[in-house]
């Protein structure tokens, strides 16, 4: 196995989970610094608080992508036969753990970045779609009934290892439950702030119905 090619890999999945779409897109296009708004947080949520469902839609599909794309760089090592079928969820695995690790320490923004739920989520439908689309649809119907993201996004990740360990699509792969769990508790020490709100009664809420804020390009 090329050990050259893995180590490109893990350094070009840390940098695409590094670029800062939230950052880049919001000084880019409206000439605002969403880490100086709402809640100061680099992700594709605060950009919905603050610059409006297009910009957070946008961003928040770029975050997605990069969870994906790092994710299938091992099905690349893979075509090229640099690594084994066998091996392929462990590199699968560690390539988008990597990305993530870069969303949340992102080096192009002094290692300040977002919470890493959209990247999260690119990385698992590069692993397996149909349990991915089960979890977003869980995400959905939380935020709609509760309007709040981070109870959602919680919610949706736990449902991860949880719907993996009942083997609800075919034989339970041991590794996919460690990850899952991993990331569920990943998540959790991410969403402390809001954990606490949410006990407080004092989270921010997110109205999924309310008409998009005008534009702010300067």
């Amino acid at each position: 196995m090329g050990i050259v090619l893995v180590i490109v890999s893990i350094v070009a999945a840390y940098l695409l989970g590094s670029i800062p779409s939230s950052v880049w897109y919001g000084i880019g296009y409206f000439g605002i610094d969403v880490r100086k708004q709402g809640s100061g947080n680099a992700g594709a949520t605060n950009t919905f608080r603050v610059l409006g469902k297009r910009a957070g839609t946008i961003v928040m599909l770029i975050d997605v992508l990069k969870g994906w794309t790092a994710t299938c760089l091992a099905s690349m090592l893979f075509y090229m036969s640099e690594i084994g079928e066998t091996e392929l969820l462990v590199y699968k695995i560690l390539f988008g753990i990597v990305a993530i690790i870069g969303h949340i320490f992102p080096v192009f923004v002094n290692f300040k970045g977002g919470k890493g739920i959209a990247t999260l989520l690119g990385m698992v439908l590069a692993i397996h779609p149909e349990l991915a689309l089960v979890c977003i649809t869980i995400f959905i119907l939380t935020l709609i009934a509760s309007q709040y993201v981070s109870l959602s996004s919680i919610l949706a990740t736990l449902a991860f290892p949880v719907l993996s360990w009942l083997g609800v699509f075919g034989h339970p792969e041991p590794l996919l439950i460690v990850f899952g769990f991993t990331m569920f508790i990943l998540v959790v020490l991410t969403h402390k702030k809001n954990i606490i709100r949410l006990m407080n009664g004092n989270e921010n809420r997110v109205n999924v119905f309310a008409r998009s804020k005008s534009s702010h390009r300067h």
